[in-house]
C-alpha cells in the first residue's frame, strides 16, 4: 500500500476550484463518493488478503517442519526396512515362479496328456 496517493479521506476532503464553465459539483461529488467506496473496498480486501497470506505462510512453515521431521524419522526406519525388502521380494518372486511352473505343468498335461502318460514320445523338448 506504499504506492497509494490518496486515502478515502483525502478524496472526500478534496476541494476543486470552480471556474465559470466548470464541471457540475454534484456530478463530481457523486463520482468521488463512488471512488471512496471503491478505495474502502480495496483497502479491506488488501487487509483480508494480507491476513490470509500470513496465515498460509504460517501453515506452510508448520507443514514443512512436519515433512522434515517425518523425513528424518523415516530415514531411520527406512534403513531397517531395506533389509527385509529384498527377502520379501525374493519370496514373492519364488512364489510367482512356482505358480507359473504349476500352471505350465497343468497346461502340458491338458495339451500333451496322452503323450506324457505313455512315455512313448522320443522328443522330450516340451518337458522341463
Amino acid at each position: 500500500m506504499d504506492n497509494i496517493n490518496y486515502t478515502p479521506k483525502d478524496i472526500l476532503q478534496k476541494e476543486f476550484r470552480q471556474k465559470m464553465r466548470g464541471y457540475d459539483p454534484n456530478d463530481v461529488d457523486a463520482f468521488l463518493d463512488d471512488i471512496i467506496k471503491d478505495y474502502e473496498s480495496y483497502s479491506k480486501q488488501i487487509s483480508d488478503l494480507t491476513d490470509q497470506n500470513e496465515k498460509l505462510r504460517v501453515q506452510v512453515d508448520e507443514l514443512n517442519k512436519q515433512v522434515s521431521l517425518s523425513a528424518n524419522q523415516g530415514g531411520v526406519s527406512a534403513g531397517s526396512s531395506q533389509v527385509t525388502r529384498p527377502a520379501a521380494t525374493q519370496a514373492m518372486s519364488s512364489a510367482t515362479n512356482m505358480d507359473i511352473l504349476k500352471r505350465l505343468s497343468n497346461l502340458e498335461r491338458r495339451v500333451f496328456g496322452s503323450q506324457l502318460d505313455s512315455g512313448n514320445n522320443t522328443n522330450e523338448s516340451h518337458r522341463l
